[in-house]
């Protein structure tokens, strides 16, 4: 029997839900907006599940983008599936916002640099290659300003994401014909991608008691950079 599982997808603007059944997508609902999750969420989670004729005792387990991103958003969306998971003693998954991402490019033969916008003059930013069939990263996620990692680009790669939207003219300038980008259609991670991490993760062993859940912000939070030393 395929297992069912609700994905959620709240570290950018607006966000995602996905209904999934093994590979199959049964359902799902995406938002490009700048509404919060806390206006639409749960909404969107019920009317997925009334639509499928499912209920919360009815899926195997919860996914969750759990960064990085928007602060708010992700202690939202995890802040939910906590909840949900609780209330029907189910495990989740977290997963990477940027291979999520990443897999809007099934086929590419050249790195894949998923880009997310964190302001403030930086990006989060998360570097793919295929092997296998399979998502591989080049290096550790991080945080960095455009033109420090533009600094280590030398080869062909395609980008993908809002941040490499809202840098795209720097992109463009420091890499040339080096540079490839996916249409914006792609600039944000869906969570009926997300489900296909889920999904993997949950088949290695992965999933993990909803206690363990924690967002993945790689940059400190406002609060914690002024508290004081």
């Amino acid at each position: 029997m395929d297992l069912k599982f609700l994905t959620v997808q709240t570290a950018t603007p607006g966000g995602s839900v996905a209904l999934t059944e093994g590979e199959r997508l049964l359902g799902e609902i995406c938002l490009n907006t700048q509404r919060t999750p806390t206006d639409w969420l749960l909404e969107a989670i019920r009317t997925l599940l009334d639509s499928a004729g499912l209920a919360l005792n009815d899926l195997d387990g919860f996914g969750v983008v759990s960064g990085p991103g928007a602060f708010t958003g992700l202690r939202v969306g995890i802040a939910t599936i906590k909840g949900l998971a609780l209330a029907v003693d189910r495990p989740v998954v977290g997963v990477s916002s940027l291979e999520c991402l990443a897999l809007h490019a099934p086929f590419s033969p050249m790195p894949v640099c998923a880009m997310l916008d964190a302001r403030k003059k930086e990006v989060y930013v998360g570097t793919f290659v295929r092997e296998a069939g399979r998502l591989q990263k080049l290096e550790e996620e991080m945080v960095v300003d455009p033109d420090t990692f533009l600094d280590r680009c030398s080869v062909e790669t395609l980008f993908v994401g809002n941040g490499a939207s809202v840098y795209r003219t720097l992109i463009t300038r420091r890499l040339g014909a080096h540079a490839h980008f996916l249409p914006g259609l792609y600039d944000l991670p869906r969570a009926g991608l997300a489900a296909q991490l889920v999904l993997r993760d949950w088949l290695a062993g992965k999933s993990q008691p909803v206690e363990q859940l924690r967002p993945r912000y790689i940059r400190p939070s406002e609060a914690e950079l002024n508290m004081p030393k």
